[in-house]
């Protein structure tokens, strides 16, 4: 058992292991009902104190203020947006990045400098972060320039979009490097944990004063702020009267590691009334699969979609998952763990893949399925959505055909429209293209035009930053480039 701040400050545990929090505090619907009025900041307080015990409510507070500022995210963090009557989108990409990566990694480094200092580590901590397009971006910005830090983000060259892209080589900041890797995320996302569990290596980096660190959700200061909105969103939807107090609700989330619907999850486990999470995948249904048969298996095709956050085969916060599921056998997960490495592929058996129907509903959505999704809902709400947020509004569309069920639910939107400009003009707007590919840019500006949307300040001035290039390695190579950014070679 370690505290809150190792856990942060480590990322991972020592045998590569994930943290996972000793128990799941209660919040009663008294207390939920309490977070009516309250801030966004209050409602961030009040959940992350239960978890981040040896914080006072003071630093707390700090963090808070410092990370969901009006200057970086607006009025309000994470607003709801009534699509109809049985259906709001949660909005969580207003922040600096346009992703709702913003939402963890603002706050992150706030934690992490609190939480170095609480443990009485004197080092440089190594940001290491694989990045299927959101997290790295959003990594670089929460944490540049901030002092005892640095931060390489590994992203899987051709398998981010080129705003996406773009993003993390215009990031200012000395301490901050972007490095495409030749493959896909699971490479990337392999190689770091790799660098994360080589003794060798570590013992290197602590000679020159740094230690290896998270900013992907595998950090459970990255984890936490994400069980906060769920409950920031529920009070809305009771203050609003979209339901009544108590009344269970559908989450629809975009996956592709398991992150952000674990952090809904958590939050059911804390007394939030959730009736069902709706697991959206795209073409790379490696998750769908294993929820309807109980068979995790990441022997398949490897799809370059049009929503490339989700574009990943391992899913590293399923195991936290399944922790829970086998009320807490470490070796039974651990064996499963070592399945997929050695062969690819588990089962888990009937009995828990029950426990995970009771909670979850797998589905998929094709390419052309998510850009239809895109036009209809723009045709009928005039609201415009992104690829990824179009899967979890279309998994969701499926989850209610197949079961009758008429719940009350909200869609998770994780990305602001102006990130993919080019899929989503395409969608709603056919007739701009004439078969060939448009520049990002021009794109941007057809669909602030067409859509009648304001575009994002951080999207406005990206053509106008200095771009940094970043280097191509194989995946073999990242230990060589970590060494050369950290000058100890």
């Amino acid at each position: 058992m370690v505290s809150s701040a190792h856990a942060i400050a480590s990322g991972l545990a020592k045998d590569g292991g994930l943290f996972v929090p000793r128990d799941f505090p209660p919040v009663s619907l008294t207390e939920i009902d309490s977070m009516r009025e309250a801030s966004y900041g209050d409602r961030a307080v009040a959940v992350l104190g239960r978890f981040l015990t040896d914080f006072t409510e003071e630093e707390l507070r700090s963090c808070v203020d410092a990370a969901y500022s009006k200057e970086k995210f607006g009025d309000f963090p994470a607003p709801l947006h009534l699509l109809k009557k049985d259906t709001d989108i949660l909005e969580l990409w207003h922040g600096p990045t346009c992703a709702f990566k913003d939402m963890a990694l603002q706050i992150l480094p706030h934690f992490l400098t609190k939480a170095i200092a609480k443990t009485g580590e004197q080092k440089k901590v190594v940001i290491l972060v694989a990045t299927s397009g959101d997290t790295g971006k959003a990594a670089m910005a929460g944490f540049a320039d901030v002092p005892e830090t640095e931060v390489i983000v590994f992203y899987p060259q051709d398998g981010v979009s080129a705003i996406q892209q773009l993003q993390m080589t215009t990031q200012r900041g000395k301490n901050v490097q972007a490095v495409a890797v030749e493959g896909n995320f699971d490479d990337a996302q392999t190689g770091v944990k790799v660098l994360f569990g080589d003794k060798e290596l570590a013992a290197e980096l602590k000679d020159h004063g740094c230690a290896f660190s998270s900013a992907n959700s595998i950090n459970w200061g990255r984890l936490v702020p994400q069980i906060v909105y769920y409950f920031s969103a529920y009070t809305d939807a009771v203050a609003r009267g979209r339901i009544k107090l108590g009344e269970k609700i559908n989450f629809s989330v975009p996956t592709g590691n398991f992150g952000d619907i674990l952090a809904g999850y958590y939050a059911k486990l804390m007394g939030l009334p959730v009736n069902k999470f709706i697991c959206a995948s795209n073409s790379n249904n490696v998750l769908t699969d294993f929820i309807n048969t109980g068979t995790y298996d990441r022997n398949r095709p490897f799809h370059k979609t049009i929503s490339p956050s989700m574009d990943i085969l391992v899913s590293s916060n399923l195991e936290r998952l399944l922790y829970e599921k086998t009320e807490r056998n470490a070796d039974k997960v651990n064996e499963w763990m070592d399945a997929l490495k050695d062969k690819g592929n588990y089962s888990v058996g009937s009995d828990i893949q029950s426990l995970v129907l009771s909670d979850f509903f797998g589905a998929w959505v094709d390419e052309i399925e998510t850009q239809e999704t895109i036009g209809d809902v723009f045709n009928n709400y005039d609201y415009v959505m992104d690829p990824h947020t179009a899967v979890a509004y279309k998994a969701l569309e499926k989850y209610r055909l197949m079961t009758s069920d008429e719940t009350y639910s909200i869609v998770l939107s994780t990305a602001s429209p102006f990130k993919f400009n080019d899929v989503v003009l395409r969608s709603i707007a056919p007739d701009c293209f004439e078969g060939e590919a448009m520049d990002p840019f021009a794109a941007m500006k057809q669909l602030a035009e067409t859509a009648h949307l304001e575009i994002p300040q951080s999207m406005k001035e990206l053509p106008d930053l200095p771009v940094h290039k970043s280097d191509v390695v194989e995946p073999a190579g990242m230990e060589g480039e970590v060494k050369k950014i950290l000058s100890i070679e």
